[in-house]
């Protein structure tokens, strides 16, 4: 059984690599889907497996692999982005932890912007060489992709009770 685990938290790494090849470019970010996959992997896979899966996918990118919408390399973390990448690890825990998969993506979701917005409000200044007010944060941050988001944990909550009976 724990083979099993370390291959799909293998794939769900990967799969999260893929998901930043489809991307609808933003000032400061892009749509991409990381976060349907990370969700996906922490429902799936539990919050043990999930959030390896996830740390799986950072360590690719922090060794240099292409592997995020900024590229790879230790970089990447530096960028207003970092801290929605870093995030990635508690959503898919969170997904994992909570029973119910809808409810599950959406606490999961929280995380992420509870890690990515601070971050992001302190990184614009250095990055962006302009500090951003919380209300630009909070706008350009979530507000943005909050639908996006939201539509991706129903999809990835409805799939995953569909994959699950034959996956594991």
């Amino acid at each position: 059984m724990k083979t099993r685990y370390l291959i799909l938290a293998a794939v769900f790494a990967v799969l999260t690599a893929l998901g930043t090849w489809i991307r609808i470019p933003m000032p400061v970010s892009s749509f991409t889907l990381q976060t349907f996959f990370c969700a996906m992997a922490g429902l799936l896979l539990g919050s043990r497996w999930g959030a390896v899966s996830m740390a799986v996918y950072l360590l690719l990118g922090l060794v240099g692999l292409p592997v995020f919408t900024t590229g790879g390399g230790f970089s990447a973390f530096l960028t207003p982005t970092g801290g929605f990448l870093l995030g990635l690890i508690p959503m898919a825990w969170i997904a994992g932890r909570v029973k119910k998969s809808l409810p599950a993506c959406l606490l999961g979701l929280l995380a992420l912007y509870a890690a990515g917005l601070p971050w992001m409000h302190i990184a614009t200044r250095a990055y962006l060489q302009k500090p951003w007010s919380i209300w630009q944060t909070v706008a350009y941050g979530m507000l943005v992709f909050l639908p996006w988001d939201i539509l991706k944990m129903v999809l990835a909550a409805w799939l995953c009770k569909k994959i699950r009976p034959r996956l594991l």
